[in-house]
């Protein structure tokens, strides 16, 4: 175990690629470059708010002493870091928004650690030349969100980028939330958050744009060299990109099991590892609405909405694919390998339905039922976690009736069910119960698959608003007892958490709505 100022970090990608040196933090477009110095802005008075004892144990990392928490503030840079932010460009919404980059995001450097490679990122540190007149900070509500849900999500096993620490600046930051002209002050922090590499589809897309077609290539092959080493052979890139397909709708099952909305799948914000990345408008599915959007800038159209991420991630992986294009001599290879998608993506999500419904197996007739799920839970829009979680011990005998059925569920329903829709839904409950009966699994063989699907516990927006509430003013009693919560979603240790979204929460800011600035 070592302190984080005794590290000696690696610095391959800045070794490897043409960066820009200079320091100039100035806003500006970096043709040539996959990468701009950015050494972090100083803050007055960094404290640690959070510290990830697993995370850091399995980086080696020892707890911090306050040269540490001066490398995590941004106050200090040690002799073997070679701080940077990203140049990448993406499509936002739909459109093509040309040159991004790493805004309010500085890499540190690399550490390696029994074979695991950890790049070690700091979000909110000030200032680089793709901030875009923006001043790089990030405030302590979207800091807190970011560590705690990317976290949540570790523990819920769906592939995400993880948080090390959260640090308070001591400064005040001024924020318009909902870019409607009420700006104010909030409290400043900073997210040390860490993942192998923070590639993402805006990085070859942006190359292939400007038409630099050598660096390109470069980048493309030190991605598989580097985090796809297992991939070899002469047609590696196809076989590469056919990994990041199945990644990537693997992500798309995954967010749909624990019923997560990302809020802002631009694609900027596609890992190239397929992991979940960017924490800002995201949320969980409180009543079953595929199509709720988090994101108040996306409400017009609902793009990201929960129902439509499988379809934007294929829309996302088709860019991708635009942009490998200038590696080829036609389309035909990677167009084949981007219509093996929806097959990777409906293979796991029957299996993933099958499991969260208790299933010894999916048979060709329990993809109706599944689909049944799909189209009733809409009309009745229990909440998502209640209701699977309550689907777990549901009465199987034919004898029940429908008034004991509905009782079962009702601390899962928003509102009361009406005709048509409730007989739609207890008719579901019958042809479900029936085939649960069917199984070649014991019941409490049933019960614990369903159990390790569906979570009891899940990070509502609700929760995060009150911890961050408590924060503002001194009190870490709610924020600390997420923390443990989120460690284990699946057991039922925290029935205080296990409620329905209460009615003031959704109507309220930061809890119901939220903006990118989130």
């Amino acid at each position: 175990m070592a302190q984080l100022k005794d590290i000696a970090f690696q610095n391959e990608f800045v070794s490897t690629f043409p960066g820009d040196d200079s320091g100039d933090l100035s806003p500006r477009q970096t043709p040539g470059v996959l990468y701009s110095k950015a050494v972090p802005t100083p803050v007055e008075e960094p404290q640690l708010l959070a510290w990830t004892e697993d995370l850091a144990g399995e980086m080696g990392l020892d707890h911090p002493g306050k040269e540490d928490v001066d490398i995590l503030a941004g106050n200090k840079v040690t002799s073997s870091m070679k701080p940077y932010a990203a140049c990448y460009s993406g499509h936002q919404f739909g459109n093509w928004a040309g040159q991004l980059g790493d805004g309010r995001a500085i890499s540190l450097g690399e550490l390696q650690q029994e074979g695991k490679l950890w790049e070690l990122q700091l979000k909110g540190a000030g200032p680089t030349a793709y901030s875009r007149h923006a001043d790089g900070r990030a405030v302590l509500r979207s800091s807190v969100r970011e560590y705690l849900m990317s976290e949540a999500m570790h523990h819920l096993g769906v592939p995400t980028t993880r948080a090390l620490s959260l640090v308070s600046t001591g400064e005040k930051i001024l924020r318009d939330m909902f870019y409607n002209g009420n700006a104010a002050y909030e409290p400043g922090a900073v997210v040390c958050r860490v993942s192998p590499s923070f590639l993402r589809f805006g990085n070859f897309e942006g190359l292939a744009v400007r038409k630099e077609v050598e660096n390109l290539k470069n980048l493309v092959d030190w991605t598989i060299e580097n985090h796809y080493p297992h991939i070899t052979g002469e047609n590696k890139i196809l076989d590469w990109f056919k990994e990041v397909v199945d990644r990537t709708a693997a992500l798309m099952v995954e967010w749909h099991r624990v019923g997560f909305v990302h809020g802002v799948m631009n694609t900027d914000n596609m890992s190239i590892l397929g992991q979940t990345i960017d924490y800002g408008p995201y949320s969980f599915l409180d009543d079953y609405d595929p199509s709720f959007t988090p994101n108040t800038t996306d409400l017009p159209g609902r793009r990201y909405a929960f129902g439509n991420q499988p379809s934007i991630g294929y829309w996302n992986l088709s860019k991708l694919a635009s942009a490998l294009l200038p590696l080829f001599d036609d389309s035909e290879g990677l167009e084949e390998v981007l219509h093996t998608y929806e097959e990777a993506f409906w293979s796991r999500y029957y299996l993933m339905m099958g499991n969260k419904l208790g299933l010894d197996e999916v048979r060709e007739e329990d993809k109706k039922l599944i689909s049944n799920f799909e189209e009733v839970l809409p009309q009745i829009k229990p909440d998502m976690t209640i209701f699977y979680r309550l689907l777990i011990d549901m009465p199987l005998n034919a004898s029940e009736g429908d008034e004991q059925l509905l009782k079962h569920f009702e601390d899962s329903f928003y509102a009361e069910a009406e005709e048509p829709s409730k007989t739609a839904f207890l008719d579901l409950l019958k042809r479900y119960a029936s085939r649960r009966n069917q199984n070649n699994i014991t019941a409490e063989a049933s019960r614990e698959l369903m159990k390790k699907t569906s979570p009891h516990f899940v990070l509502r927006n609700y929760l995060l608003h009150q911890a961050i509430e408590g924060l503002e003013n001194g009190d870490d009693s709610l924020f600390e007892k997420l923390r443990d919560a989120l460690k284990e979603p699946y057991n039922d240790n925290n029935p205080e958490f296990f409620k329905k979204r209460p009615e003031w929460a959704s109507k309220k800011a930061g809890c119901s709505m939220l903006s990118c600035s989130s």
